[in-house]
């Protein structure tokens, strides 16, 4: 078993719970071999996995969209329909992420034109010259 990791060398290098490996198992994301004991073993593969999982959540991909990549690959090994989906959904979340920016930048143009108003109001309340 050289080479592979328990659930709790594994939550530990991701720092998650886990419960939260656990649940990827249930979604099928990753499939850890098991012991005669019943304990679960991560191989190499299921860390990376897991590496793409928590990649794509952070750039705010849905677990569902994660799973079709990463099996993908299983019935495509060239991984030329893991990538041309890949690239489809990322350019989505780049558009989702650039619509975000636009509005950030209208909160803050808003909220910048709203403290100046506040602070013309209060030097005209106390009296400061203009």
């Amino acid at each position: 078993m050289s080479g592979r990791l328990s659930i709790q060398q594994v939550a530990e290098k991701f720092d998650v719970t886990q419960r939260t490996i656990r649940y990827y198992e249930e979604l099928g994301l990753i499939r850890p071999s098991r012991s005669s004991g019943g304990h679960r073993s991560f191989s190499p593969k299921d860390l990376t996995r897991l590496g793409l999982v928590f990649r794509g959540k952070k750039y705010g991909f849905q677990l569902d969209e994660i799973k079709e990549m990463i099996h993908l690959f299983d019935q495509d090994p060239s991984g030329v329909r893991q990538l041309e989906r890949t690239l489809a959904y990322g350019r989505g979340k780049m558009q989702e992420v650039d619509d975000r920016i636009r509005e950030l930048e209208q909160l803050k143009a808003e909220m910048g034109q709203w403290l100046d108003k506040f602070e013309e109001e209060l030097k005209e309340r106390r009296g400061d010259p203009v």
